[in-house]
C-alpha cells in the first residue's frame, strides 16, 4: 500500500524541535521505528522552529539542508518524525526528488510488516486505505485526466475519481468482514469468560515487555522481541492461579505516542477485549526515563477505545535493570496500585499471581452476592 523501505534502504531522519521536553527520547524512538521498518539510518537532521511551515513543514532553508545531506549520504528516503499534510508531503517530494515518509505512514508500514493473522492484515489494510484516501493526489496527479481508449470511453469519469470510488468500495468491504469477525470473536469471548472467570488484559506502551510477561505467566510462546510493535494480534490463554482457579489473560497490541487515529479505529474490534476486561495490567518499562509520559499516552488511547473505566494495576516491569526489589504497593484504602516485577528474570511473578488471585476471588464473591441477593430477601421486603 505504501512505499515500504526495503531492507538496506538508507534513510535520513528529520526531528524538529518545537519546544518538546523529551526530544532525545523522541529521536531515539523514531530511529527504532525506522529500523523496525527495515531502513538503515545514515543521518539525522534537527532544528528549532516555533511552528511548522505551511508548505514544507521544515522551511526552505532546512529543505536545502536535507537536499545537501541526501546528496552527501546517498540516502533513498526521508523520514519525518512528525505528521505531514498531503500538500507538505507532496511539496517535499518535489523539492527533494525522493520519497518522504511521515510518522503516521511509518507506523502503518510497521503494522503491515508485522501483521500475521488474517484479521490483523485486514485491520492494517483498512487503516492504510483510510489514511491513503486523504492523499490520493500525492503520487497520482498524472492520473488526473479523462479515461480514454477502447472500452474505457463513456461517462467521462476521471481516473482519480474512479480510484477514490474503488477505494471507498474496498473500505466498505473490509469493514463488513471485520464486523463479522468481531461478532465471531464476541461469541468466543463470551464462552471463554462466562461465569465468574476473571478476564484480564495486558496493556502498555510498545516494547514495555507485555509479551514477555504474558509468556512468563502462561508459557504461551508468543513472539517477543526488543523492538516496537512485536505483537499485533491479541492472544488469550487460560491461567491457573492457586486458590482462585482459572482466569483468562490476553496480550494486546502496544500503544505509542501519536498513534494514528485510523489505526486505532481499524483495531477497534481487536481492542474490544481490552474494553470488556475485568482488570487491566498496565505494563510499564520502569527503566525508561520517559515512563510517566508513556503512561499518559497509554491512558489517552484507553480513553479513546472506551476502556478508561476498567480497573487498572500498574506493573512496574524490568526491575532487573533498575535494581528495585519486587513488591506489591497499596494505597491508603488497601487497594493494589502497583506490582514491581521482572518478566525476564521472573522476580515478583509470584506476587503478581497472588494479586490476580485476589481480584479473581473478589469477582467470584461479588457474583455470588449478586446471585444470592434476590433469593434471600428479608420477609418484610417480600411482603411489600
Amino acid at each position: 500500500m505504501f512505499d515500504r523501505p526495503q531492507a538496506g534502504e538508507r534513510a535520513l531522519i528529520v526531528q524538529l524541535d518545537f519546544g518538546q521536553s523529551d526530544l532525545p527520547e523522541q529521536l531515539a524512538e523514531v530511529c527504532l521505528l525506522a529500523e523496525s521498518a527495515g531502513a538503515t539510518l545514515c543521518a539525522e537532521i534537527g532544528g528549532k522552529r516555533r511552528s511548522p511551515d505551511p508548505a514544507t513543514f521544515a522551511g526552505k532553508g532546512k529543505v536545502q539542508e536535507m537536499a545537501a545531506m541526501l546528496a552527501a549520504t546517498g540516502a533513498d528516503l526521508v523520514i519525518f518524525n512528525h505528521q505531514l499534510s498531503p500538500a507538505q508531503q507532496r511539496n517535499l517530494e518535489r523539492a527533494l526528488e525522493c520519497r518522504v515518509v511521515d510518522r503516521t505512514s511509518l507506523i502503518l508500514d510497521i503494522f503491515a510488516l508485522r501483521a500475521q493473522s488474517a484479521e490483523g492484515k485486514l485491520q492494517v489494510e483498512l487503516a492504510q486505505l483510510e489514511h491513503l484516501s486523504t492523499r490520493l493526489v500525492r503520487g497520482w496527479t498524472h492520473l488526473e485526466r479523462q479515461r480514454g481508449g477502447i472500452g474505457l470511453r463513456g461517462p467521462g469519469e476521471k481516473q482519480l475519481e474512479t480510484d477514490r470510488r474503488l477505494l471507498g468500495e474496498r473500505v466498505k468491504l473490509l469493514k463488513e468482514r471485520l464486523a463479522r469477525l468481531s461478532r465471531q470473536r464476541g461469541v468466543q469471548r463470551k464462552a471463554r469468560t462466562q461465569g465468574d472467570v476473571l478476564n484480564v488484559s495486558l496493556v502498555g506502551y510498545t516494547n514495555a515487555g507485555k509479551s514477555s510477561l504474558f509468556n512468563s505467566l502462561t508459557r504461551a510462546g508468543v513472539y517477543a522481541a526488543d523492538q516496537l510493535f512485536a505483537t499485533l494480534d491479541t492472544t488469550s490463554r487460560k491461567l491457573w492461579v492457586e486458590g482462585a482457579g482459572m482466569i483468562v489473560l490476553s496480550d494486546t497490541v502496544g500503544f505509542i505516542r501519536d498513534l494514528p487515529h485510523a489505526l486505532v479505529a481499524a483495531f477497534e474490534a481487536t481492542l474490544e477485549a481490552t474494553a470488556q476486561a475485568d482488570l487491566l495490567l498496565h505494563v510499564v518499562d520502569s527503566a525508561s526515563p520517559v515512563r510517566e509520559a508513556q503512561m499518559r499516552e497509554v491512558s489517552k488511547v484507553l480513553d479513546e477505545i472506551g476502556a478508561g473505566h476498567v480497573p487498572q494495576v500498574v506493573i512496574w516491569n524490568k526491575i532487573d535493570l533498575t535494581g528495585v526489589a519486587p513488591a506489591v504497593e497499596r494505597d491508603e484504602y488497601d487497594r493494589i496500585t502497583r506490582v514491581r516485577v521482572s518478566a525476564r528474570s521472573g522476580e515478583g511473578l509470584a506476587l503478581l499471581r497472588t494479586v490476580l488471585g485476589e481480584y479473581a476471588c473478589e469477582k467470584r464473591a461479588a457474583r455470588n452476592a449478586a446471585i444470592a441477593g434476590p433469593l434471600f430477601q428479608p420477609e418484610n421486603s417480600r411482603d411489600t
